[in-house]
């Protein structure tokens, strides 16, 4: 009898396809294997954790209580670690990762207590640490036995892909986009780091190195004076970012301090963006926000703050920690790697500090958690939703990657400790360009930061004094022995606090003088707000030097300050410097004045901040070398953005040869804003959704 060619394919897909179960059974044995010669090892080691019964049994005996409580912990972890995690999804998110390791012990007790010998026993204490080196042991064997195979990656992939296809609504053909947000990386650091071989990935991108021909282009933009994640975000998010001064200001007429990386304050000034810009957002139609300060009008958010103070069911801002640890595997290796994270930072914070490292900060109490949080558990969460939202087909993808900059923070932007950083985050876009090649559609890359950061040591360091003790003395005031510590205003603190449903309204955050006519100074990293809270409405200069008559010729003296922005009744507004310097804003085209040292554009930055309603009475900019770019902070940061000034005011943008270049031949991408008219149109040009197709301004033009 002949075989037909349908036989013969059938055979073939029928073989393949037992070959692949062949595969499967083979790498679930040897990982019950290995687990089972762990246990052994354990048992052996820990005296807390016995395999044999009080009288003592056999080799073979303690072999088999090894083999099924290892397989009992396996079915267990596989089957009912998901159903704990949907039922703890309430718990915040930080809580939960810490619980990995009790509810991993809880497992093993019980798959200790199924073995019909009942011979196995182990202290609670001590299961803990038996369930995750089994945990970790058992990844890493199947990771290994993946890379063997060549499909094995692919294939999961592929389940994932088609799953969520089935569940969801046909998926169009045009291409989707995915924008990844670098925090705090600046153009140049991310050319250094490319031509040092930290990110192979963007440097084939860039066809630097290897010969390939450049998928992508690299632009670099120009930030607003707040040169920090709240200003440049809501632009790029929402289309607006008019009236943020600075990453923290006070407004008198609510008579409160709005902070950017506050949820409530976030919540606002998104509803404020939304209002001025005329529509919802960048990702309204299809869209996900991950990791974001704003939503960007998505309906599929995860650790975005501006929902974050909300307690409804309509609050999905930790939804995207269920689909990364119900996997236990990943919630194990996630813990491991937070605990890694933690005395990493405390070995590089310790040899600096013994090694007298000059400029330097404190890096003690809570900052290694909040560290190995930010570079860690937000960075694995944030990529598994990325993952997670092309394999479902969503149109747009914001999501924000904040581990550079708050490692920058602390330990400088050109640091070895922020390269290595540098060096992860590569690995990530890795991960998510070999996502595209798995998705039911088409996608393209768009990697960008908000801001860079710049260098220098603080105000405080350099002069023994903060920026709030300056302006005392120069108001007749007593300046305290004791200078208060500014907070630091990484980005980071505020996404652990949201996680762990810590209020950030309460303590010190409102800045409250003791008396009403005392000035409130707030910083934003190298910008100082001074506000008198009193005076109802911005003071003039001519009604400052009445009632403080040193105070400004106190701070524009100053060889820390660069420059003061002040209001004027004669001139509508000045800037004032060194020397008795004071230009009036419609002359700084012809005469720069104080502004020569920060560059072009800088007299645009300031005559824009200059018209928000909640500019404070005196904008401070500190003092800038333009010849190694270092700035002075006003807060407690050796790398630090906010304001002008070197690296942190020149992000970039990183986009696919196939979209339309940003900006023509000869011009320059200036604004938040100004990128966001960029990403919309290429959103356009890929069929993507309108959103909207035009605005306001641009149709009056």
């Amino acid at each position: 009898m002949v075989a037909t060619g349908r036989d013969v394919r059938w055979r073939g897909v029928r073989g393949v396809r037992w070959r692949r179960v062949a595969s499967q059974v083979g790498r679930s044995v040897a990982v019950w294997a290995v687990s089972t010669l762990t246990m052994l090892v354990l048992a052996g080691l820990l005296p807390d954790f016995r395999l044999r019964s009080a009288d003592g049994d056999s080799a073979t005996d303690i072999a088999v209580t090894a083999a099924f409580g290892a397989g009992a912990f396996g079915v267990l972890s596989a089957v009912v670690w998901p159903l704990l995690v949907r039922l703890l999804l309430l718990v915040p998110a930080l809580v939960l990762g810490l619980l990995v390791f009790f509810l991993n012990g809880a497992l093993l007790l019980l798959a200790l207590r199924l073995d019909p010998g009942e011979r196995g026993t182990v202290a609670p204490e001590t299961a803990v640490v038996v369930a995750a080196v089994m945990s970790a042991v058992a990844s890493a064997t199947g990771a290994a036995l993946a890379v063997r195979d060549d499909d094995a990656y692919r294939r999961r992939l592929y389940r994932l892909s088609d799953r969520r296809r089935r569940s969801g609504p046909p998926c169009p053909s045009t291409p989707g986009t995915v924008f990844v947000q670098l925090d705090g990386v600046g153009h140049d650091v991310l050319l250094d780091a490319v031509a040092k071989g930290l990110m192979p990935t963007v440097a084939r991108w860039l066809g630097i190195g290897d010969g390939s021909r450049p998928t992508h282009r690299l632009t670099p933009w120009r930030t607003d004076w707040s040169s920090q994640t709240g200003a440049s975000q809501l632009g790029i998010l929402h289309g607006s970012n008019h009236d943020v001064p600075a990453f923290r200001w006070y407004e008198k007429d609510t008579r409160e301090v709005v902070v950017c990386n506050r949820p409530t304050s976030a919540a606002e000034l998104q509803r404020r963006a939304v209002g001025h810009a005329g529509h919802g957002g960048l990702l309204t139609v299809d869209g996900a926000s991950r990791g974001n300060l704003f939503s960007g009008g998505a309906e599929q958010q995860a650790l975005v703050l501006s929902v974050a103070a909300r307690r409804s069911r309509e609050n999905r801002s930790r939804a995207g920690y269920f689909a990364y640890f119900s996997d236990p595997a990943n919630a194990v290796r996630t813990a491991l790697s937070f605990v890694a994270e933690v005395g990493r930072e405390i070995g590089q914070s310790t040899r600096a500090r013994l090694g007298k490292q000059r400029p330097r900060v404190s890096r003690g109490g809570l900052y290694p958690l909040v560290r190995a949080f930010a570079t860690v558990v937000e960075r694995d969460v944030v990529v598994a939703a990325v993952t997670g939202d092309m394999l479902a087909g969503r149109t747009a993808v914001y999501a924000d990657l904040v581990a550079y900059d708050e490692v920058a923070h602390h330990s400088g932007p050109a640091s070895r400790d922020a390269r290595k950083v540098l060096e992860r985050l590569d690995r990530s876009l890795a991960l998510i360009e070999n996502v595209t090649e798995h998705a039911p559609r088409p996608y393209r890359i768009v990697v960008l930061s908000d801001h860079g950061q710049s260098p220098g040591e603080t105000f405080r360091s350099r002069y023994g004094l903060t920026l709030g003790d300056l302006v005392r003395a120069g108001s007749g005031l007593p300046v305290p022995r004791r200078a208060e510590r500014t907070r630091s205003g990484a980005e980071a603190r505020a996404a652990v606090r949201a996680a762990l449903r810590i209020p950030v309204e309460e303590g010190g955050e409102r800045h409250r003088p003791t008396r009403r006519s005392e000035p409130i100074v707030l910083a934003s990293g190298n910008l100082g707000l001074v506000s008198f809270p009193d005076v109802t409405h911005r003071m003039s200069k001519e009604e400052i030097d009445a009632r403080h008559p040193a105070l400004l010729p106190t701070l524009a003296s100053h060889p820390g300050i660069g420059f003061l922005l002040v209001r004027s009744d004669e001139h509508g507004g000045v800037v004032l410097g060194a020397y008795g310097a004071e230009i009036p804003l419609a002359d700084l085209d012809d005469n720069p004045g104080p502004l020569a040292a920060f560059g072009p554009g800088a007299a645009d930055a300031v005559r824009r901040t200059h018209s928000f309603p909640h500019t404070a009475d005196i904008m401070v900019n500190s003092f800038h070398d333009p010849a190694d770019g270092e700035v002075l902070a006003f807060e407690e940061q050796i790398g630090s953005h906010g304001g002008l000034g070197g690296e942190q005011g020149k992000p970039f943008l990183l986009s696919p040869l196939g979209f339309s270049a940003p900006v023509g031949e000869g011009e320059e991408l200036v604004g938040a804003e100004h990128v966001h008219r960029v990403l919309r149109r290429w959103m356009r040009e890929s069929d993507g959704p309108q959103v909207p197709l035009e605005t306001s301004e641009e149709r009056a033009a």
